[in-house]
């Protein structure tokens, strides 16, 4: 299994941008598939952005396309979430997912989950 912390949320105004984190440690980050979901208040989880265990695919929910960039630097242990153009609808708790498929896009694929950081956008 892969433990996992998150950082890097906080609270930022609307059109602003954050930068998340996810440090990652056991020996198989580099061979596992990433992500990120989030869940608001009173809503599922839903899928946020994936990317592939060599960082040379990345996959990303229409609602954030175009916005937020998923990266990874496994020499670092780390997977990155550029956020920009922030909106209010992106108000949630962000989770980083570690995955035994060298890509994953559900929810139910995703094996290791880091206890999430809150990203608030004021309107």
């Amino acid at each position: 299994q892969v433990q996992l912390v998150e950082s890097g949320g906080g609270l930022v105004q609307a059109g602003g941008s954050l930068r998340l984190s996810c440090a990652a440690s056991g020996r198989t980050f580099s061979r596992s598939g990433m992500g990120w979901l989030r869940q608001a208040p009173g809503k599922e989880r839903e899928f946020v952005a994936a990317i592939s265990w060599t960082g040379g695919n990345t996959y990303y929910a229409d609602s954030v396309k175009g916005r937020f960039t998923i990266s990874r630097d496994n020499a670092k242990n780390t997977v990155y979430l550029q956020m920009n153009s922030l909106k209010p609808e992106d108000t949630a708790v962000y989770y980083c997912a570690a995955s035994h498929l060298g890509l994953a896009t559900m929810s139910a694929d995703f094996d290791s989950w880091g206890r999430g950081t809150q990203v608030t956008v004021s309107s």
